[in-house]
């Protein structure tokens, strides 16, 4: 059989990828989408260990004529079951609790009403969601992202809303990297100056014992009363048990670094291979982009607002604004708290004592998480 060269040319252009966006354009949108949030990754450091690897993952999976999608054969597929079956959100949580020092909790347990206060957003947005018409589970899984915890709003939706699990997981980790645009507005907003410039005292030294037992309660404690907590709380605990027993430090640096880098990249394509044309670029993303937003706000307001409780039971030795810290972005919603506390005192040091709300949020929000899945889930 004799082949010219335009009749091979014309063959390869005919069933190219380019052939298959020339009759798809919503292919062409979604590259576009793709280009756009690598840039916001890199550029503008939106959060890039992640968002990176699931822009790229959003191209790759709106590439036509791969197969990379496959079911039981493409490559994309076999990364995605370490999503769907839970693995690589909690291997996250190993490595969050392996880098987490739970002492300013421990010192403070009150923190934990902060944490519990800032899950606000959880429920206000899964209501509003419902009120839009979405389906209980899915809008549980929207709801998951006003805890500013994107391993769990991933989880949640992996189970829930598998079809909405790229415009959750997006929104999640965009919010979490803006939280320092966020979150001061609405901190100085409620609060005034003179609540702003409350200098706290030091926290009381913690014990190696507390802190070891720490982890070992609360897993027996919280998976107990909420079993389907299990995968996030239970790894955490453990991740936090490697750093705090101080026999197993070659345990606790895996977890912290190699473990946790290795499985974010296969998190972050996992998620963006699932951002494709058809469930993608409808309505409802955009509906969960701005339900996303105002969870966020209204978590931070709950947590502000049980500040200024807190302020006053103590008479004034809360600064409030270490309820804003309630959510669940390890450190980053901390020094943001730092922040804005030594604009209104220079003299004022929060850090520590915004950490103890910040890490009863990871716990928060893994527990609302566990609630939702209960009430929800299959």
């Amino acid at each position: 059989m004799q082949f010219s060269f335009l009749g091979v040319m014309e063959k390869i252009l005919r069933e190219s990828g380019f052939a298959a966006i020339a009759a798809d354009p919503k292919i062409l949108i979604m590259l576009v989408i793709g280009c756009v949030l690598l840039y916001l990754g890199i550029v503008k450091k939106f959060e890039p260990l992640l968002l990176v690897p699931i822009a790229f993952g959003v191209l790759m999976a709106n590439f036509p004529l791969t197969g990379i999608l496959t079911e039981n054969s493409g490559l994309f597929w076999f990364f995605y079951q370490g999503v769907e079956k839970a693995i690589y959100p909690s291997i996250i949580f190993l490595g969050i609790g392996a880098m987490t020092d739970f002492g300013p909790l421990i010192a403070r347990p009150s923190s934990l009403l902060l944490g519990a206060a800032a899950q606000l957003g959880i429920f206000a947005a899964f209501l509003l969601a419902l009120a839009l018409g979405f389906p209980g589970p899915v809008a549980a899984a929207i709801g998951v992202i006003g805890g500013a915890d994107g391993p769990t709003s991933i989880l949640v939706a992996s189970r829930l809303a598998k079809d909405y699990l790229p415009a959750i997981a997006i929104a999640a980790y965009s919010y979490m990297a803006l939280i320092p645009l966020i979150q001061p507005p609405i901190m100085r907003l409620m609060t005034t100056k003179k609540e702003r410039e409350v200098e706290m005292v030091q926290l009381r030294t913690v014990t190696k014992t507390e802190k070891i037992v720490f982890p070992i309660a609360v897993s027996i404690l919280v998976i107990l009363l909420i079993p389907d907590t299990a995968p996030l709380i239970g790894m955490l605990m453990l991740g936090n048990l490697f750093r705090e027993c101080g026999v197993v430090d070659r345990l606790s640096d895996t977890a912290q670094n190699a473990l946790i880098n290795i499985v974010t990249i296969f998190l972050g394509l996992s998620v963006g291979c699932k951002a494709i044309a058809s469930t993608f670029l409808t309505w409802d993303t955009i509906k969960i982009i701005i339900l996303g937003l105002l969870a966020f706000m209204l978590s931070t307001v709950g947590g502000v607002l049980f500040g200024k409780i807190m302020y006053i039971v103590t008479g004034g030795k809360i600064n409030p604004l270490i309820g804003s810290a309630g959510v669940s972005a390890v450190p980053m919603a901390a020094r943001v708290s730092q922040v804005e506390g030594q604009k209104a005192n220079p003299a004022n040091f929060l850090l520590m004592h915004a950490m103890g709300p910040n890490v009863a949020g990871v716990i928060g929000s893994a527990v609302a998480a566990g609630f939702l899945l209960k009430v929800f889930g299959a």
